[in-house]
């Protein structure tokens, strides 16, 4: 009987999470599994993997075949190393605690690389709002200028209005007196 280690998806449409399971190579694949080692969800940024580490590296030492998806995210999680490793421990060419030395620098080195990565992307998000706030109080104070300048040209254009009014009618005024001085 081969044994796969594989992803089982499950799920709404278009938002799929999947389950990290242990299955007969034959079984379908949302069909019967052996064990579920964890699950995976891709919709996150950074995508989302928690698989039971030691029962996963049981499993490959016990010859079980991931695929490649599952292949590359044992060895995101350091499973895949560790097999190398202990393998190494196996055949004696490093001891126990060699090997656990060189799995703790790598995962210390790994963890920094994924804390800065998600530092990178906070802080991307948080510049893009600061720059969409900034832009949009741009936009409002142009707004507000508009607002004034066609309040100030209202103002003008109604003084303008008024004040030729108010000589027409102080013209026709004054050349009534005009006449009446003349005559």
């Amino acid at each position: 009987m081969a044994v796969k280690i594989r992803l089982a998806r499950r799920g709404r449409k278009k938002m799929a999470i999947y389950d990290v399971v242990v299955a007969d190579a034959r079984a379908p694949r949302d069909g019967r599994f052996i064990e579920k080692l964890g699950t995976y969800n891709p919709n996150t940024d950074p995508a989302s993997i928690n698989i039971n580490n030691e029962r996963a590296l049981k499993w490959l030492l016990n010859g079980a075949q991931p695929t490649d998806t599952v292949k590359a995210m044992l060895s995101y999680r350091g499973v895949l190393l560790k097999k190398h490793l202990q393998i190494g421990v196996l055949k004696g060419a490093i001891t126990q605690e060699q090997a656990d030395e060189k799995f703790e620098a790598w995962k210390s080195s790994k963890d920094a690389a994924i804390g800065g990565k998600v530092d990178k992307l906070t802080k991307a998000k948080e510049d893009a709002r600061q720059k969409a706030l900034e832009a949009e109080a741009a936009k409002n104070q142009a707004r507000i200028d508009a607002i004034k300048a066609r309040e100030e040209e209202a103002k003008a254009a109604a003084a303008a209005a008024e004040a030729p009014a108010a000589t027409e009618s102080e013209s026709p005024e004054a050349s009534a007196e005009g006449e009446e001085t003349q005559a």
